[in-house]
């Protein structure tokens, strides 16, 4: 089969990674790819978001099977015009992809079907936005509805610092169309956990659980990012819980999309809060997480092409994935800034030495090639750094080895990912 990967970060290269071993796989592309996606794939250079060009590009190369690594296209309706076109792919339609492009829908989803998560309101004037908020008090969490690159939500530790929240969003629009409605939901306390299945809208196949690591600093503080590290599998989702959260949650969204006229294909990603009264739903992603993903591939036995195609073809029941019984854990290297305002084009070296610890893996996340061939930083988030061993404590010293072989000056890290691991023993 001829396969293209849309998307150019860490995330796209590690499912590059684990397609180019499939032997369906005949030819791997990716659109539009980075410097390390390019030594697996033929990088074509269309953006993610470009769903015509992506479409005639698939029309014109024979191209049999899509798989969407970002939401952003997913939102826009690739798979519905690639379905239209006749050509395959891995990733749910524009209306059901509106369970992460719109945080109402997602929420009114929920209430409709009774999965369990944050009491909430919609506004779209700041008034009535600011009485919710004065109502129900303080510490307060406040969203935009549509996609905001992962910086449109606030936790507001202040009824004063939520109603400006409202009003950046609102009146100064600092997140675009994006914040023109706002979720506003209570405050939920425990520890954050994330859950990835993949269905083809009738059922499920879980996969792992993973930890991520949002804040820039050590010990969770600092600043939100896209992730700063993960771990899979994550100890605090038990078996139990697992059960728990398949029953409560994840069913009941894919029965009750299926039921409005919406069915959900593709890999569905719950981020959890485990709170003292179980289980409940943060937040849907309709794609794979950046970084978790690429934990997910460095733990992956089987070949996962066949079962990316299930999703599509309907036949997922028939599908089955085996799984190292190890630990991965991924270290993201950021450029020093981030993530606020950082330079890009500064070389980075030592990535073969890095590469040859035992267990590591370099995915690439915002890297570019420079005319003599040398590796550039070319993003935020620049690379990550995973590896694979029994366990996590041996998992993190193998991948922060690897960490300090780069030679990378303009780089920085978090040097506890995995800590909360480690500290459960």
């Amino acid at each position: 089969m001829k396969v293209l990967v849309v998307g150019s970060g860490g995330r796209e290269h590690a499912l590059c990674w684990s397609l180019a071993k499939s032997p369906l796989c005949s030819e791997l592309y990716c659109a539009p790819g980075n410097a390390g996606i390019a030594s697996l794939a033929t990088c074509v250079a269309v953006g993610a978001e470009d769903v015509e060009a992506i479409a005639n590009y698939c029309g014109e190369n024979k191209i049999d099977f899509v798989v969407v690594g970002p939401e952003g296209p997913l939102v826009l309706g690739l798979v519905d015009r690639l379905n239209a076109l006749g050509i395959k792919s891995f990733g749910p339609s524009a209306a059901a992809a509106a369970l992460e492009g719109s945080k109402g829908f997602m929420k009114d989803i929920c209430a409709k079907y009774d999965v369990p998560t944050a009491a909430y309101g919609r506004f779209r004037d700041t008034e009535s936005a600011k009485a919710f908020i004065r109502q129900q008090g303080a510490p307060i969490v406040v969203k935009t509805d549509g996609l905001a690159a992962g910086k449109g939500v606030i936790i507001a530790e202040t009824v004063e610092a939520a109603e400006q929240a409202v009003d950046a969003a609102m009146t100064d629009a600092v997140f675009g169309d994006a914040g023109a409605e706002l979720v506003i939901e209570e405050f939920m306390t425990g520890e954050e956990a994330s859950f990835f299945v993949l269905t083809d809208g009738l059922s499920v196949l879980s996969l792992l659980s993973a930890q991520d690591h949002k804040r820039v600093g050590d010990g969770d503080t600092g600043l939100n990012t896209g992730g700063m590290g993960a771990y899979a599998p994550a100890p605090v989702l038990t078996p139990d819980l697992e059960r728990q959260v398949l029953a409560e949650i994840i069913k009941p969204t894919i029965d009750g999309l299926r039921a409005e006229g919406k069915p959900y294909t593709g890999v569905l990603y719950a981020g959890l809060m485990l709170t003292p009264d179980g289980p409940k739903l943060i937040e849907y992603n309709v794609r794979f997480g950046d970084p978790e993903c690429q934990v997910l591939m460095l733990l992956l036995e089987s070949d996962i092409l066949p079962a990316l195609i299930a999703t599509h073809d309907g036949t997922l029941e028939q599908a089955e994935l085996q799984w190292h019984q190890e630990t991965a854990l991924t270290v993201v290297m950021a450029a020093k800034g981030y993530p606020g305002s950082y330079s890009k084009g500064d070389e980075i070296r030592g990535l073969t030495e890095a590469g040859a610890e035992e267990g590591v893996v370099i995915f690439h996340a915002g890297t570019k090639a420079g005319e003599a061939g040398e590796i550039l930083a070319n993003g935020g988030r620049v690379l990550n750094v995973t590896a694979r061993a029994p366990d996590i404590a041996k998992a993190q010293a193998r991948a922060y080895v690897a960490v300090d072989r780069l030679d990378w000056p303009g780089g920085f890290c978090r040097r506890d990912i995995g800590w909360r691991a480690i500290k459960r023993g």
